[in-house]
């Protein structure tokens, strides 16, 4: 599991729990650089639990979540080192795509080179004069796509991040996804289109009714299950338990 210096998300213990409902138990997982790893589980599994927890909108009953080494209850600096690609973004309907990533510029500030590859390969250059309120779940997909990548983070949580992207726009991101893979950032994607991750992903989480049931390398995962395809993996293993 490489050196501690290539630990940047470690999660100790962490449950929690909304009423009745476990929405995690107990989980551990340590999650290192250069890695792109799926989080995978069927719906009511824990998967956007732990992203939020990861994130800091949602606080653990016990354990924590360390990144790079530091408790993150104890400093919220470490979210500007995070792009987060949501499932559904939400922006300021009556501004225009220009208007929004200025805005976004401005509240990071970041020292960091800018990363603008996905907002001229998406071809948002040519519509920022377009408002939010005019575009289709699409071009909003690329929007929020373009965000997360755009301070340069060392970490990337894309949250179902080629759900209502074309072909095209799907591969340019696939694209990004390895290349920062491979310059040691850790990328999660959660997916419910697995046929999507088979080139990205280096390990799979799997999630249950908020426990984690393995977090696997790909090649230990085909090779427990017999199949090359991660689909395929993932479905033998959900059958079993």
């Amino acid at each position: 599991m490489g050196g501690k210096n290539n630990n940047m998300i470690i999660a100790n213990n962490v449950s929690k729990q909304f009423g009745k409902l476990k929405a995690l138990d107990n989980v551990s997982a340590i999650c290192n650089k250069g890695e792109c790893i799926a989080l995978i589980g069927p719906n009511g599994s824990g998967k956007t639990t732990l992203i939020k927890s990861i994130l800091g909108m949602v606080v653990p009953d016990s354990g924590f979540i360390t990144f790079k080494g530091e408790n993150i209850s104890h400093n919220w600096l470490y979210r500007d080192d995070i792009g987060y690609m949501p499932q559904i973004g939400r922006y300021p309907e009556n501004m225009t795509i220009g208007q929004v990533l200025d805005m976004m510029k401005d509240i990071r500030s970041s020292k960091k080179e800018l990363d603008e590859e996905l907002v001229i390969q998406f071809g948002l250059k040519e519509i920022l004069n377009k408002r939010m309120c005019t575009l289709s779940g699409g071009t909003r997909q690329k929007v929020s796509a373009a965000l997360a990548f755009l301070f340069n983070p060392a970490v990337l949580i894309l949250d179902e991040p080629t759900a209502g992207l074309d072909p095209i726009a799907s591969e340019f991101l696939k694209a990004k996804i390895i290349k920062e893979k491979e310059i040691g950032k850790l990328v999660m994607i959660t997916s419910h289109v697995l046929s999507d991750l088979d080139d990205l992903i280096t390990q799979v989480i799997y999630m249950q009714e908020g426990k984690m049931i393995f977090l696997k390398t790909i090649e230990e995962l085909k090779m427990d299950t017999g199949e090359t395809k991660l689909a395929k993996a993932i479905a033998s293993v959900m059958l079993k338990n």
